[in-house]
């Protein structure tokens, strides 16, 4: 492949920070995904890729969450989690959605928005970022303050299917 080639596809976003083409786990972040239309995993991905991608990550949340918070997720469209680092803050997140800042009664939010804007390097199904989402703020919650950003409204995720 001559040089030309090379930065035309890097421009195009078929450039790989390296090539993984002979190694049989997926490395998504590897990648560059710009093209990638927004609520899609891509022009290559079939119907029967996106059903088998939504199946696995139903699976990979109820597993991550346990049975117990992955049903109690399902019938409330919801998991409120409190955050360790501001007393009287909890995080809303639901599948595909923002994640909502709520404060208790008396209680400074510490953004000047209620919701904070968090999506995935490289699509993924929301399932699946939903369990992402869960962990990241129970177990890492610095890190999700460094990368939110906050947003007066709501919305759907851009890089989730």
């Amino acid at each position: 492949m001559n040089l030309l080639d090379r930065f035309l596809d890097f421009l195009h976003g078929r450039d790989s920070v390296r090539d993984t083409s002979d190694v049989p786990l997926e490395l998504p972040w590897t990648r560059r995904w710009h093209h990638v239309a927004k609520r899609s995993a891509g022009p290559d991905f079939r119907r029967e890729d996106y059903r088998q991608a939504r199946t696995n990550a139903r699976e990979v949340a109820r597993l991550t969450l346990g049975d117990a918070l992955w049903e109690q997720a399902q019938r409330q469209g919801y998991l409120d989690i409190p955050s360790k680092r501001f007393p009287g803050v909890t995080y809303r997140i639901r599948i595909g959605r923002r994640v909502e800042v709520r404060c208790a009664p008396g209680v400074r939010a510490p953004w000047p928005f209620s919701y904070l804007c968090i999506n995935p390097t490289y699509p993924i199904p929301d399932e699946e970022f939903f369990a992402h989402l869960y962990l990241y703020l129970r177990d890492r919650e610095d890190e999700v303050i460094r990368v939110a950003a906050p947003q007066p409204w709501d919305q759907i995720l851009g890089r989730t299917f």
